[in-house]
């Protein structure tokens, strides 16, 4: 049931504002059709993984090994591979308000320390290390929390996709099942990653998001 809840698609943490790179790519048209925004969405899960997933890891690790200091490691990691200023504003938008969240409807010691941190401005409070701290409070594994991060990063896009683009939900809903289908290998291949490992190599996404800072016309904050 604590999956269920805070893996929603509709979790009230700003997912809705944000495209995840596809607008951009929808408007210079990389993402056309629905072969397109497959592949488009598979790299970013596939990034989110070997980036975001292994600061993640190492959070939720930290996190029930009671290290907090380890905990900002992570989320700093994680914060300084983000080369583009909308994609920073994402990952901290979206990880106070879990945080936020998290204090309001689950409070614990963990948690309200992490968010006193992140007003403290001694770490960024990225999401994928907010979720990791607060999964791991509420006794899930790193398995599930991993699973529910890639879920949350192709969810975001697709629905971002209904709203860019002509596309049937039926597509949208295929999309997402291929995707999450690949979630469990992908966990096998980084679970044993540190944050040295942490890679985010994905040249096409940061000219984009460059991109999308000038565009006139905006749906999304990135």
């Amino acid at each position: 049931m604590r999956i269920l809840q805070f893996g929603d698609s509709v979790l009230p943490v700003g997912a809705f504002s944000f495209s995840n790179g596809l607008e951009s790519a929808v408007q210079n048209g990389i993402v056309s059709d629905v072969e397109s925004l497959r592949r488009f969405v598979r790299t970013a899960v596939v990034q989110a993984a070997t980036s975001d997933g292994v600061g993640m890891l190492e959070a939720f690790r930290a996190s029930a090994a009671g290290d907090p200091a380890r905990v900002e490691r992570a989320d700093r990691a994680i914060f300084n591979r983000k080369l583009n200023e909308e994609m920073r504003t994402m990952n901290v938008r979206m990880g106070r308000k879990m945080a936020e969240l998290a204090e309001a409807v689950a409070p614990s010691a963990v948690v309200g320390g992490w968010l006193a941190s992140i007003k403290a401005g001694t770490t960024p409070g990225t999401y994928p290390v907010g979720q990791a701290v607060v999964f791991s409070t509420l006794g899930l594994s790193e398995r599930e929390t991993f699973a529910v991060h890639q879920y949350g990063v192709a969810t975001m896009m697709v629905s971002s996709a209904l709203r860019l683009m002509k596309l049937s939900y039926l597509d949208a809903q295929a999309i997402l099942f291929e995707v999450n289908g690949e979630a469990e290998a992908t966990f096998d291949r980084v679970a044993d990653a540190g944050l040295d490992d942490m890679t985010a190599f994905a040249p096409t996404f940061d000219v984009l998001a460059a991109l999308h800072v000038r565009a006139t016309v905006r749906m999304f904050m990135n």
